[in-house]
């Protein structure tokens, strides 16, 4: 027979050090992005943002105004945020601290786990809409030339070989599940790539938005999480993005095997509920062209 809690209206209490342990493991556990936050300003001195160091500093690292400062936000909401009060802050706000405090890719990512931890929030991992078999033979005709099926937030879900032969070497094709926007603004390489980053992240990030405003949730949590790891890069093109990408358009890609190539690109709609769009690359200048055409050679003789 089980042990009862309660037995004729008196409750079993546990020993008083043991609810005080207690109490201290759940506050930790609920305030992990504070924790994670005051952490971080503490190791960093104010010489390494720029600012006088100063004799006489009782704190270690920065104060909280001075990172307030240097986030664009105020002292008391820095201080909310430290102590457990509010745990439900902004992307754009874990954008700015996280510029603020010069957290690596790695760190960031690990900021955007902890206000979802905290939170009681996750993501939910929903399957990418396959692509109809159509469509898929239809890329097979295409061929060798460069060309993509894309969903709306930006996961590239099937390619031509052309494509691959592209994409491949400058690390876009890395990751399980490979996103145009992920890697525009999460990859230092892609700066490489693409030598009109500017532009291209101003593109990536308008059909971003453009697909979170129409209320497509892989791409609003996207945004999200690009918003943290990013920062302000990412932030204010998709706060301020007020114009659809254009469909068309020449891009420059820095190929490491084949130098810089111009491509003409054509971005279609594919009918039907899925929302994917077919992406091909056709050479803009005779340079790129006598490239592809020998590439394409090489690879069918």
């Amino acid at each position: 027979m089980p042990h009862s809690l309660e037995r004729r209206g008196h409750r079993r209490e546990a020993p008083a050090g043991t609810l005080s342990a207690r109490r201290d493991l759940d506050s930790a556990t609920m305030n992990v992005l504070g924790g994670f936050l005051r952490a971080r300003r503490e190791t960093i001195t104010p010489s390494e943002v720029g600012l006088p160091t100063g004799t006489r500093r009782r704190t270690p690292g920065l104060r909280r105004g001075e990172l307030a400062d240097l986030a664009g936000i105020s002292v008391e909401y820095l201080t909310r945020l430290e102590r457990g009060r509010d745990r439900h802050p902004s992307a754009q706000v874990l954008g700015a601290l996280a510029d603020a405090l010069g957290l690596s890719s790695h760190e960031r990512v690990h900021l955007h786990r902890l206000v979802k931890a905290g939170s009681g929030m996750t993501c939910p991992a929903t399957a990418p809409l396959p692509v109809r078999p159509t469509v898929l033979a239809m890329l097979d005709r295409l061929e060798p030339t460069p060309a993509f099926v894309a969903d709306a937030q930006g996961d590239v879900l099937a390619s031509t070989a052309g494509f691959r032969w592209l994409a491949a070497p400058v690390g876009l094709l890395d990751a399980d599940q490979p996103n145009l926007t992920r890697f525009v603004f999460g990859d230092p390489r892609a700066r490489t790539v693409f030598p009109d980053w500017e532009r291209v992240a101003d593109e990536r990030a308008g059909a971003l938005r453009a697909a979170a405003d129409l209320g497509d949730g892989a791409a609003a949590v996207l945004a999200e999480e690009l918003s943290i790891t990013a920062g302000t890069e990412f932030g204010r093109r998709f706060s301020a993005s007020a114009v659809l990408p254009s469909g068309t358009g020449v891009e420059r890609w820095r190929h490491p095997e084949a130098g810089e190539l111009r491509l003409a690109y054509e971005s279609l709609t594919v009918p039907g509920d899925e929302d994917h769009r077919l992406v091909v690359y056709l050479p803009a200048d005779a340079t790129t062209s006598h490239t592809l055409s020998s590439h394409a050679l090489a690879h069918t003789s």
